[in-house]
């Protein structure tokens, strides 16, 4: 029985960046004999084992063979039999496939060195192909290591492409494209995941909402880098740069999906694009079957980001209009996350991205107004139900208005 780090944990090593995960691969060994040192068993497609003590995943090497369409059709075949090399040339790229013993001693049998030296996201195998799911992953590799200099090798990027071609990208189910997509979002330069899918003829598979935005023209007075597409990427890429959740990142890739509805004939202008985007979102959401808060947050900011960038001009009313919508008094962190997203599109520019947004402390000033609006007082004067409603609704509306006033 030999035991040996494989994947990331070796990979990361050799970059001098931090290991997180550490996956091991068991080459020699039956179930039994994993069993028999206390190993428990817990995968349900291949043999996978905790260790007794530390908890840490064990897994048996292991070959695999295509036996149906998606991420799930595979037929695996582990037994003592299986070599290292057999078990590392079935993995996606060759920088993830190199092991390495409790020596250091590193097993690299498809010269994974050599294209962690060279900065290439390269194939190990035409098995590459049969799995669709790598489209994915190999695009949130290039977002994570775009800022060393890690590009996709032609290539993997041409195999990349026949897996779009080929209708596999419609077999995987909504929960593993959400789970690479939300990944990869929350990686340095989501940006590039989203150009990599593109580059691949994956993002108009999956995203087809995102993928038609790239040519679509905007005002160069407002958008010097004028399409649609390319301010997306700049949005992405500041809402990295400060380090914002997943709920905002997602709102900023489809903030803008409605101008993909205006006709032709009106560009560069795009009036009322925000409702006539409401349902793209929706359906996009649906797709990956988005979690809620996300949902939420991306159809608030597809409706209500130019709001944001209006605030100094909006009256009272539309003020109070709009903290209502975002229920600012029971959820006031959404509201927050609002103005982040407005802030990153306002920065989405070239040439723009380290201008100020005062309409974000205008804003917040203005939900600190309304929430200070005290209900004992009213309470006192006798007012309950509706007409306690809509005294309260009155007092805030004059406290925005005072607000605005003095601002």
């Amino acid at each position: 029985m030999q035991i040996y780090k494989v994947g990331g944990a070796v990979r990361d090593r050799l970059l001098g960046l931090p290991v997180t995960d550490i996956d091991r691969v068991v080459v020699g060994a039956t179930v039994e004999q994993m069993q028999a040192q206390g190993f428990r068993p817990v995968g349900a497609d291949f043999p996978v084992f905790l260790h007794p003590s530390t908890g840490e995943e064990y897994a048996l090497a292991r070959t695999e063979r295509k036996s149906g369409h998606g991420y799930g059709g595979f037929v695996f075949h582990a037994s003592p039999d299986v070599t290292l090399e057999e078990d590392l040339i079935r993995r996606d790229l060759t920088i993830n496939a190199m092991a390495e013993d409790d020596h250091g001693q590193i097993t690299d049998p498809y010269h994974g060195q050599d294209d962690l030296k060279a900065r290439l996201l390269r194939h190990v195998s035409p098995a590459f192909a049969e799995d669709p799911l790598r489209v994915l992953r190999v695009a949130r590799f290039a977002a994570r290591y775009a800022g060393l200099g890690f590009t996709v090798a032609p290539e993997t990027l041409e195999l990349m492409r026949q897996l779009s071609e080929s209708g596999e990208l419609q077999a995987l189910t909504a929960e593993r494209s959400w789970k690479e997509i939300s990944r990869a979002l929350m990686e340095d330069r989501p940006d590039v995941f989203i150009q990599v899918l593109r580059d691949c003829g994956a993002l108009k598979e999956l995203m087809p909402e995102v993928d038609v935005l790239f040519g679509v023209p905007q005002p160069e007075a407002h958008y010097p880098e004028v399409d649609t597409g390319a301010h997306i990427l700049a949005v992405l890429q500041q809402a990295a740069r400060h380090q914002l959740p997943l709920t905002v990142r997602w709102a900023c890739l489809t903030h803008d999906l409605g101008k993909d509805l205006t006709p032709p004939g009106l560009w560069p202008r795009h009036i009322a694009h925000k409702r006539r985007g409401l349902n793209l979102i929706k359906a996009i959401n649906e797709r990956f079957k988005v979690p809620r808060d996300c949902q939420e947050l991306a159809l608030l900011v597809g409706e209500y980001h130019t709001h944001g960038h209006l605030a100094l001009e909006l009256k009272a009313s539309t003020l109070l209009e709009l903290l209502q919508s975002f229920d600012v008094y029971r959820r006031p962190q959404r509201f927050h996350d609002f103005l982040a997203a407005c802030e990153m599109d306002a920065r989405g520019h070239t040439g723009l991205e380290d201008r100020d947004y005062p309409q974000a402390e205008y804003l917040r000033g203005a939900a600190k107004v309304a929430l200070a609006v005290a209900v004992p007082p009213l309470v006192e004067r006798g007012l309950q139900g509706k007409a306690l409603g809509e005294a309260l609704q009155l007092e805030r509306l004059k406290a925005l208005q005072s607000y605005k006033e003095r601002y």
